[in-house]
């Protein structure tokens, strides 16, 4: 698991945009470009990030090496409730290459509280300004980007789904485009929720 910052640099339309803030409090200042339409089939968008140790995290070279799904979101309670299986669905396929990374739209030390209380299991970055969004065209809070190894967007999902039906859909695309065995990530989320319920 790797902290992350901020967006360092993010391309629209192919155009790479100038560095941006090293820091939340920053201001930040981009050049103009016209919005790209991201869309299943298509090409993800290219997406760079700063880590907190200056390492950029580079999605075209996460997509060379295996599948990646991008989750933007924050910490609001629908979210929060949500997590659960999507820390299921990345341990259930970082195996066959998978890659999480999670995006929040929330200030870095709340982020950074979070993800030490919720045990994150994936690489996440923080971007309290949004620039993520902008890149990937979401308009809602969550947005999913399921990406094959290669780069080709092969799932977008939005909204947020608390039963875990959106991280179950999700599963059976990893497992598809991966060609592992499909794991029951809802199933095995619930039955843990179920045990630690404790008895009346």
């Amino acid at each position: 698991m790797q902290k992350t910052s901020l967006v360092l640099s993010l391309s629209l339309s192919g155009m790479l945009l100038l560095p941006l803030a090293a820091h939340a409090a920053d201001s930040v200042k981009t050049p103009a470009a016209a919005a790209t339409t991201v869309a299943v089939g298509q090409a993800a968008p290219a997406f760079k990030i700063k880590d907190a140790n200056g390492k950029i995290i580079d999605l075209a070279e996460l997509t060379a090496k295996g599948p990646v799904l991008v989750r933007l979101t924050c910490g609001c309670l629908g979210c929060d409730k949500e997590l659960p299986y999507f820390q299921e669905l990345h341990t259930a396929y970082k195996h066959l290459g998978l890659t999480s990374l999670a995006v929040f739209k929330e200030p870095d030390a709340k982020v950074e509280t979070y993800v030490k209380e919720k045990k994150l299991n994936m690489l996440y970055a923080v971007d309290p300004k949004g620039y993520s969004w902008k890149v990937f065209g979401a308009k809602t809070m969550p947005s999913n980007f399921l990406i094959a190894k290669g780069g080709q967007i092969v799932k977008i999902s939005a909204g947020c789904d608390t039963s875990g039906m959106i991280a179950a859909r999700l599963s059976d695309d990893v497992a598809r485009i991966s060609g592992g065995q499909k794991v029951d990530v809802k199933g095995n989320v619930d039955a843990r929720k179920t045990a630690a319920v404790p008895a009346k």
